[in-house]
């Protein structure tokens, strides 16, 4: 592989293209077909000042979303964490995104890694991102491996964001629904209510929506009608958790698949523990998943 130094390393294939920006927390720039960006493109302001918040697509590791009190009880202790997006008032999404990652390119795209050795917090893991774009769309590759001296309840995901037109349409399947409690807290787990169900395919919500669904198939469509087009998100079975996050009042949507969710681990040791989807990794011991986002057609 060869090491990359640029700011914003693009890749095209057909009709699309890519931009990745490493430095600012191993990010999507933009992804994008020649007529219509697919997921919200970081502005020339956001990338002049290094503003994660408004990238097109950053990782989550090495857990997604929130952690409840900014604390949570394992192994015999108590792990404690720092608030890390203000004025947010507990931590979210980790790490990784707060980090400058390393790039190299190989024969099939570009990989990001992050090696984050820090004996001092909770954390110390490696993590990588492998970037392929074909004609057909985009592939991520994730991979996290416990760097650290004790075994840790790990978690990941992606974090895309979509421009909100006023036709577009989102469609899922999930078995089951979170209830949000106060700043963001995952709270009571419930049957999907008809609602809130996306299964047959639906408009956005026009009311607020920041609400985890579990049991997910790993299959969710996005329909743009206004440029005829949709993305196809198809992610590995690790990632059991969809969270869409929609606010009225804003121009964009996240819909963002994810292997646990919100304060899974505040709840390990509940009956819901295996359900929020904490996967535990020994020293040295990995977690892996595939996520692809495949524009289509629509007709």
């Amino acid at each position: 592989m060869d090491a990359i130094s640029e700011a914003m390393i693009e890749l095209s294939a057909g009709d699309l293209s890519i931009g990745l920006v490493p430095g600012i927390g191993g990010s999507l720039a933009y992804f994008r077909s020649k007529a219509f960006d697919l997921m919200r493109p970081l502005s020339p302001a956001d990338l002049a000042a290094s503003n994660v918040i408004g990238v097109a697509m950053f990782p989550m590791v090495p857990y997604a979303n929130r952690i409840a009190n900014n604390e949570f009880d394992f192994g015999g202790r108590t792990w404690r964490f720092r608030p890390n997006n203000p004025p947010e008032r507990f931590n979210v999404h980790g790490t990784g995104w707060h980090s400058p990652w390393q790039a190299e390119r190989d024969d099939s795209g570009v990989l990001l890694s992050l090696e984050h050795l820090a004996p001092h917090e909770p954390y110390s893991y490696r993590a990588t991102q492998h970037f392929s774009l074909s004609a057909d769309g985009l592939t991520v590759e994730m991979r996290q491996t416990n760097k650290g001296a004790v075994a840790m309840p790990f978690g990941f995901g992606l974090h895309p964001w979509f421009a909100r037109g006023a036709g577009t349409q989102l469609a899922f399947k999930a078995s089951h629904f979170f209830m949000e409690g106060p700043e963001g807290i995952a709270t009571e787990r419930l049957a999907t209510p008809p609602e809130l169900d996306f299964t047959e395919g639906r408009p956005l919500p026009d009311t607020w929506r920041n609400n985890n669904y579990g049991g997910w198939n790993g299959v969710a469509e996005i329909r743009f009608p206004e440029h005829a087009l949709g993305l196809r998100i198809e992610a590995d079975p690790v990632f059991g958790h969809l969270m869409l996050y929609a606010d009225p009042q804003k121009g964009y949507f996240c819909v963002e698949p994810q292997s646990n969710a919100p304060c899974a681990f505040n709840r390990m040791d509940g009956r819901d523990g295996e359900a929020f989807g904490t996967r535990v990794l020994d020293p040295g011991e990995s977690l892996t998943g595939t996520i692809r986002f495949l524009p289509f057609a629509l007709t």
